[in-house]
């Protein structure tokens, strides 16, 4: 069956057959511009072009088109708040005593004045002029290897997700220079500070699982047995403490899931990503004269110990090896100076410590060396953050039971590695450079990511993941 169609709506589609007596438009428009005089025809001409053009910039402007309403393009301000979700961090306000005091008594008891100057980062490395290039040299600072717990509180100030607002924390900072205070044997400040934090009501919601401190020191520092008169701390041997908080370190317990290791402040601090480039550059074009560097020297208590063993194979081979002798604590700021200039010169440097880390990791990374460790406790099990994920990839491994028999000889292994291998090594350690150095300003890079803030990412997830564990306080108190 079809539907009828009416007569009306034939005639519409015959129109111009049917409707003769309809002006024709054309002639109209004709016969109206026929009557405009030569000005007005133009003054219309204007206000039509004037019309076109309005309408063209409306809809092919961004800023104008409705299409930039859509609400799928969040606003700056928001993605900003986004960026910060899970990430606030509540910087505890703790009383002078337990942080700047200490800070101003290392110079009245240590007359080290000097050490916390130019914005906590130490005296100016003037010394290095005509040894790093000219024009980055203002970010070079001797600064001190034990710095950590300041330099992290002024960062932690400017964090850019620091809120003042403890209820809508992710995590607590705790600005206590608990280093400082082992450093001029002030125990009580410690046994001070474990009291008025076990007051603190957000520590009692969470029983501290949610906070984090940075000790700047080596873990070992603060595991003294109680009662121990010897130098250090039994800081964290208080289990019913600290056994929830997260804690930053130069050198971690590889027994503690929460502790952190985090790199050695270095003596480069840089103020953009240019500085960054520039040493880069620097050193993968640097000449080498040296196969590898040996940086201290033999301990007389410790016979046939690795450090004798190396020392000694470095003395017979003086043409392949660089020595720097530290023995008696005789690298302060002239021996580091010497340090750098031999790991510049060198593209293998030995990595064998006092303890399983070493602030000399770093500076030999910095100089573009290539490391050579004995323990994999030294970096792969420490800086596991901070380094590449493949150690074959940035350094030698080499078995300190292999070297102190003596059936290794340290040259005939390095010499054993090709100049395509040498320099692949070395762009890797040169690519991961940013993420050991701690940057000038307080606020950080603004692409880059240095040590800060791969340390804070570090800390964020070891609490995610502790808290999903359920190590957690009674969160209910509150």
């Amino acid at each position: 069956m079809s539907l009828p169609v009416s007569d009306h709506r034939s005639t519409e589609l015959e129109g111009p057959k049917e409707q003769p007596k309809s002006p024709n438009l054309k002639s109209t428009v004709k016969s109206f511009l026929s009557q405009l005089t030569p000005l007005h025809r133009a003054f219309l001409l204007v206000v039509i072009l004037s019309q076109v053009i309005l309408v063209l910039y409306v809809t092919r402007n961004p800023k104008l088109s409705p299409s930039s309403e859509s609400p799928a393009q969040p606003s700056p301000e928001f993605q900003a708040v986004d960026k910060c979700d899970s990430r606030r961090i509540y910087v505890y306000d703790l009383p002078p005593m337990f942080n700047y005091e200490l800070k101003n008594n290392v110079c009245n008891q240590t007359n080290y004045c000097d050490r916390y100057s130019n914005d906590d980062f130490g005296p100016a490395a003037k010394e290095l002029a005509g040894i790093v290039p000219e024009s980055i040299l203002p970010a070079w600072y001797w600064t001190d290897v034990y710095s950590g717990d300041v330099l992290y509180h002024g960062r932690m100030l400017n964090y850019k997700c620091r809120t003042l607002e403890p209820e809508s924390a992710t995590a607590f900072y705790i600005p206590f220079y608990a280093g400082l205070a082992v450093e001029v044997e002030h125990h009580w400040r410690l046994e001070m500070f474990i009291k008025s934090v076990q007051e603190d009501k957000w520590w009692k919601r969470s029983n501290g699982s949610d906070h984090f401190i940075m000790l700047a020191r080596t873990t070992w520092d603060f595991r003294r047995s109680r009662g121990d008169d010897g130098w250090g701390s039994s800081f964290l041997s208080v289990p019913e403490i600290l056994e929830h908080v997260v804690h930053l370190s130069v050198e971690r317990n590889m027994w503690d899931d929460l502790e952190v290791a985090v790199p050695y402040p270095t003596v480069f601090h840089p103020r953009s990503e240019s500085d960054i480039v520039e040493w880069q550059s620097f050193v993968r074009s640097r000449q080498r004269n040296h196969l590898f560097t040996f940086l201290g020297g033999p301990r007389e208590f410790i016979e046939n110990g690795l450090r004798g063993v190396l020392q000694k194979q470095c003395l017979d081979e003086p043409i392949a090896c660089r020595q720097v002798d530290c023995y008696g604590n005789n690298c302060g700021v002239d021996g580091t100076k010497a340090i750098m200039v031999a790991f510049l010169d060198s593209d293998f440097c030995l990595q064998e410590g006092d303890t399983f880390s070493k602030h000399a990791v770093v500076k030999c990374m910095l100089a573009g060396s290539i490391p050579v460790f004995f323990s994999p406790e030294t970096a792969y099990w420490q800086y596991e953050l901070f380094m590449p994920v493949d150690p074959e990839s940035y350094s030698v491994f080499i078995h300190h039971d292999d070297v102190s028999n003596g059936s290794t000889d340290i040259k005939r292994v390095l010499g054993g590695y090709g100049r395509e291998e040498v320099e692949r090594m070395r762009e890797k350690v040169i690519e991961y450079m940013p993420r050991f150095l701690y940057a000038k300003s307080s606020q950080g890079l603004e692409e880059t990511r240095d040590a800060f803030d791969i340390a804070i990412e570090g800390v964020l997830s070891k609490y995610k993941a502790h808290m999903e564990r359920g190590r957690i306080g009674n969160w209910n108190e509150i």
